[in-house]
């Protein structure tokens, strides 16, 4: 029998510090006193539903709805007394639709989901209006107005997940949404065929891991693509570094890492690196954002950040099989959209794995 990645006790125990950071309107900060986006507000939401805290979710999901603006869009970042930076990212904007979608995984909820449904839309088609001709996501809308200059590889990745778990609610709602569906497509072809449309970015892990994490790259391709660069971004028996040429394992994309391993049919690789969290996690449940090696130093500092324990808790679940949603981020039930483009040439599956 298959050790569990987490313990039942030990996965309530980590979200508990997920729900004590919680601010009373819903807000879930990175870590007490600190700033919210709202994606990695709404991967905190999906982590505590997990755990089975779902009214804290639910405050969390209805803070979103209270925030959102006209457009469908939210700031960048927010403060408990109001915002700290005014951009306008299509990424963190998009991401709701996977909370919401979720959300209805776990509980089954239809009420709630067609409740969310309005704002799923309207960030939906915020994201979609950045949109360009080659199916790239232009990342944000600057303060001053001005659409950002380029598009990213990871953000526009994460935005074909988001697009997928749309299309998926918008069906469960008895809603068509076929241009979404094109959409999508288009976004997972320049995702997957087309690098040059994207602002060069190969130092970060998560342009490694994201494709596949969303999706958009999948079978012997993903395989591919994850073995290629195992070398340069995991420290082996520590974790996955942020950035390439720096000694420093973060939690989360280790997490994310580790979903993306399992989508992808890596799952022992995948359950060797989570296991290396536990260096990292706190004796209340929590866990360090990152570490510095070889000095062994917490980076940055004293933080213990409420994605980096949702990233856990969700990584956890996608290994363990918990609960109706556990199968999200290897695509189940989730539509991959409709490419028009002509099928490129598949990569060989890699005579080795990671």
């Amino acid at each position: 029998m298959t050790t569990p990645a987490l313990t039942a006790s030990e996965l309530q125990a980590t979200a508990a510090t997920i729900a004590e950071t919680q601010l009373p309107n819903g807000m879930i900060p990175w870590f007490p006193s600190g700033h919210a986006d709202p994606w990695n507000h709404v991967e905190a939401a999906m982590a505590l539903d997990t755990a089975g805290w779902w009214d804290e979710a639910e405050r969390a999901y209805r803070w979103l709805g209270a925030t959102q603006h006209d457009d469908g869009s939210w700031f960048q970042y927010y403060l408990a007394e109001g915002v700290e930076n005014y951009r306008l990212d299509a990424n963190c904007c998009a991401y709701v639709a996977v909370g919401a979608w979720h959300h209805y995984l776990v509980t089954g909820d239809a009420g709630f989901l067609k409740e969310q449904w309005p704002a799923v839309e309207a960030a939906i088609g915020f994201a979609l209006r950045l949109q360009q001709p080659g199916g790239e996501i232009l990342w944000c809308i600057e303060a001053d107005g001005s659409p950002g200059r380029f598009a990213l590889l990871t953000a526009s990745s994460s935005v074909y997940f988001s697009l997928r778990c749309a299309v998926a609610a918008a069906e469960a709602l008895g809603l068509e949404r076929p241009e979404w569906e094109v959409a999508a497509g288009s976004l997972a072809h320049a995702v997957s065929q087309r690098p040059e449309a994207f602002e060069p970015k190969n130092r970060w892990a998560m342009d490694w891991y994201y494709p596949v994490l969303s999706g958009a790259v999948t079978g012997a391709p993903a395989r591919s693509r994850l073995h290629e660069r195992w070398g340069e971004f995991v420290m082996e028996g520590r974790g996955v570094r942020c950035v390439d040429d720096r000694p420093w394992v973060t939690v989360a994309e280790t997490a994310e890492c580790v979903m993306a391993l399992h989508a992808a049919g890596l799952t022992e690789a995948a359950r060797r690196l989570l296991g290396w969290t536990r260096q990292l996690r706190h004796s209340d449940g929590s866990y360090w954002t990152g570490r510095v090696y070889p000095q062994e130093v917490n980076f940055p500092g004293g933080e213990r950040s409420t994605y980096t324990a949702a990233a856990v808790i969700l990584a956890a679940a996608a290994l363990d099989g918990l609960g109706p949603a556990a199968g999200l981020f290897g695509g189940a039930g989730l539509p991959a959209g409709l490419d028009l483009a002509m099928d490129s040439e598949a990569v060989g599956d890699p005579a080795q794995h990671p």
